[in-house]
């Protein structure tokens, strides 16, 4: 289990390894890669940068991990999310659950992914091919998919 927040890439098989290591209790592992795409609403994108704000940001998504483990039966989970300047098709997040069984991990995995669409305390901003830049705002199919927990 943990959350990580880094500049450098993320060896999907290694996470699942690291958290499924030694562990006999786990019958499915969901993740779910981000990566940046190459367009956008606005055009082409040469550039993706992603701030934060160290420790504040970790704590965050730490809460939002214990929320998840809180929810639904999972044997682990993991967080992983970069941040500064990436490129098109490079990885931006990772999150992989585990449980017993798959219903479980797949709605611990779309939660935890819904909020980071939404409420984490990353900002983004996309730059064209000549530099310019605009910040990226959630979008409102990613409200409403988020808006589902909150009953639940």
């Amino acid at each position: 289990m943990g959350v990580r927040v880094q500049t450098d890439d993320f060896d999907v098989s290694a996470e699942i390894a690291a958290l499924t290591e030694g562990r006999t209790d786990i019958g499915a592992v969901v993740t779910f890669t981000g990566t940046v795409r190459g367009t956008a609403k606005s055009g082409a994108i040469s550039t993706m940068t992603l701030e934060h704000y160290p420790g504040m940001t970790e704590a965050e998504l730490g809460r939002v991990e214990a929320e998840a483990q809180a929810r639904w039966p999972l044997q682990g989970s993991t967080i992983v999310h970069r941040v500064g300047a990436l490129f098109p098709g490079d990885n931006i997040v990772l999150v992989v659950t585990a449980s017993a069984h798959r219903q479980a991990a797949f709605e611990a995995a779309e939660f935890l992914m819904d909020y980071l669409k939404t409420r984490a305390p990353f900002w983004k901003k996309e730059a064209d091919g000549e530099g310019r830049g605009t910040w990226v705002d959630a979008r409102e199919s990613d409200q409403v998919a988020r808006a589902r927990w909150e009953n639940n």
